[in-house]
């Protein structure tokens, strides 16, 4: 027999704090706890009070909604932290996705669990994590980097300082900067694999997969629409030297034997283990030299 579908909650909501997640396209991605706390919150934030009222709208919901963002935030947040430490229950939301991934709220979360106040995560969509599972690329390290910078010698800077991080990378970006950001990033990276995501959940979702390259040329007739997700591939680590291995057998015999560390060096640097030993040896043997 199929269970009986969730019920609205009729428990009072706590007072507190609730960063809540929306649907980053398709309405029907709005976790039923999502509904529940909007319904019982006292007060709803939201950088555009428009888009969150047709959010609402389109739940039934009644919800009390006033502006919240980066040019409010230091008029508004003491009179927030007030009301939460009255006792009022007060959701945050994003005009699409998890708040606070590039969107305004972390000064107001810090300054209410600084405060003392209940601070809840009420979860749910996420275009940096519904692009990353899309993707086909390796999800074990990710790094999150936002939006690059808008013009191209601020941004070949910003992607020089990623380079180094064997983990994939999501940014965000605008259509209109598209092809000009993923030519920097060819510049800077190489012809690494790499995804754009665009328009997830919705009618024209589209994900393009490949090298940068062809990526540029996939989008070279002009500026796609819609929200738009970068993800670039973790890259080839980079051989280690003599030097390397040699600091890291160093390290690892501070805490343990030299087969040990020539094991543990060996799996991380992808060297020879035997000769990874023979090298442990010679470096204790001079340490315990007088």
């Amino acid at each position: 027999m199929r269970p009986p579908p969730p019920q609205p909650s009729t428990a009072p909501l706590a007072p507190g704090l609730y960063i809540v997640a929306t649907p980053i396209g398709n309405l029907r991605d709005m976790t039923l706890r999502a509904i529940d706390i909007l319904a019982g919150a006292d007060l709803v934030l939201a950088e555009d009070t428009r888009v969150a009222a047709k959010l609402l709208s389109a739940y039934d919901l009644k919800a009390r909604v006033e502006r919240y963002d980066d040019h409010t935030d230091a008029r508004r947040r003491p009179q927030i932290l007030q009301q939460l430490a009255e006792g009022a229950r007060v959701a945050l939301v994003s005009d699409a996705g998890t708040p606070l991934v590039s969107d305004p709220g972390y000064r107001l979360v810090r300054a209410a669990a600084e405060a003392g106040v209940a601070v809840f995560a009420a979860p749910g969509a996420s275009a940096a994590l519904a692009a990353l599972a899309v993707s086909g690329l390796p999800t074990d390290r990710f790094l999150f980097a936002g939006f690059p910078p808008p013009k191209s010698g601020p941004r070949r800077a910003f992607l020089a300082e990623l380079v180094p991080i064997r983990a994939t990378l999501i940014l965000y970006e605008t259509g209109p900067r598209l092809s000009d950001s993923l030519a920097d990033m060819l510049a800077v990276f190489g012809d690494r694999e790499a995804v754009v995501a665009r328009e997830l959940t919705k009618l024209h979702e589209t994900v393009v997969r490949g090298p940068i390259s062809a990526l540029i040329a996939a989008f070279a007739s002009g500026p796609p629409r819609g929200e738009i997700v970068i993800l670039l591939g973790p890259g080839e680590s980079p051989a280690a030297t003599e030097a390397d291995a040699d600091a890291a057998l160093l390290d690892a015999l501070t805490r343990s034997g030299p087969a040990e560390a020539a094991a543990g060096v060996a799996k991380a640097l992808g060297l020879n283990r035997r000769e990874l030993y023979r090298r442990a040896l010679d470096l204790q043997g001079r340490q315990d030299r007088p």
